[in-house]
């Protein structure tokens, strides 16, 4: 008679150490210490905390965020790392899989600002901030008169640059601001038809060594599969364009009982190009299926005239 599988007596979870970064390594902290786990954190600073002058398509895209984490998981000095799945890079390195993904927060963007409730009550040529190439392109599409400037850094660090007057208005992720207790920063919520979310956006990935078959065991309770499926379709469409955060690129999808519709937005990033859009469905029961609808509409769009991004381009 074969033994259970041996639980970890303690387990190490690496995390950058911004507010939010925080937040989410302490949420599955507690959730781990609730099912008997004892869990510590491993506080780190990447690449992508310290560079904050440059867009980050510029300087090596989202995966800044995570490589100082995988090598802590390499080295032993961690056993997982909780990401903001949008960070995460769409292939992943060879011996880290994505162990568990969490049930999704509200996936919208928000609309913050101080004097306007909403994207139509800006003035024409307000300054509105926002780094994300993706947000730079649908904000366009909405209103081709705005003046969008760069913003960079955490999320109350793009709040007190706001406060400061330094924009009209800017766009976060909701989800970041409610887990913050922020909630009341936002004017308004972009429903998806006016604003795609990125792939993953407000959903949890925890990432660990392959080989770490009793840490996957212990994240499994945590998983949430309705989740799991939806940001693997979404995140199929980016892998499939090339992944690159130089491309502006949205991919959302909801369940409908057992069939997932998926949208996905692709913009050019000379600005040259119309907005592309497209959307399908199908039942989606498991991994397999969630990959093949992404890659489905990854091909619609490449037919609509969406571009991939060149190969050799950073991964984001």
């Amino acid at each position: 008679m074969s033994s259970a599988p041996s639980s970890p007596s303690s387990i190490v979870i690496a995390t950058r150490e911004s507010q939010l970064a925080l937040w989410q390594a302490e949420h599955v902290q507690a959730l781990l210490r609730g099912r008997g786990h004892q869990v510590e954190l491993l506080g780190m600073t990447t690449k992508g905390d310290q560079i904050l002058d440059r867009a980050l398509s510029k300087v090596g895209g989202k995966g800044l965020f995570v490589k100082e984490l995988e090598v802590a998981l390499e080295e032993g000095r961690a056993d997982m790392a909780v990401h903001s799945l949008k960070d995460v890079p769409m292939e992943l390195p060879e011996g880290f899989v994505l162990a568990c993904v969490m049930t999704r927060e509200d996936p919208r963007d928000a609309f913050v600002s101080n004097r306007y409730a909403t994207l139509q009550d800006l003035p024409q040529g307000a300054v509105v901030g926002t780094s994300s190439l993706r947000r730079q392109a649908l904000l366009q599409a909405l209103r081709p008169d705005l003046k969008i400037e760069p913003l960079r850094g955490n999320v109350n660090t793009r709040l007190r640059k706001l406060d400061e007057g330094r924009y009209d208005a800017i766009v976060l992720a909701a989800a970041g601001l409610m887990r913050l207790g922020l909630a009341d920063r936002i004017r308004t919520k972009f429903e998806p038809a006016q604003m795609l979310p990125a792939a993953g956006q407000g959903a949890l990935g925890i990432e660990v060594r392959s080989s770490r078959q009793d840490i996957i065991d212990a994240l499994a309770p945590l998983a949430d599969q309705a989740t799991w499926l939806t940001v693997t379709a979404e995140r199929a469409v980016s892998r499939s364009m090339g992944g690159s955060c130089s491309m502006p690129l949205a991919a959302f999808g909801r369940f409908e009982g057992e069939t997932l519709h998926l949208d996905a937005a692709w913009g050019d990033p000379e600005g040259k190009l119309s907005m592309v859009r497209v959307q399908d469905n199908a039942v989606v029961k498991d991994f397999a299926a969630a990959n093949a609808l992404g890659e489905r509409l990854a091909a619609q769009l490449q037919a609509a005239g969406a571009v991939p991004a060149v190969p050799g381009h950073p991964q984001a």
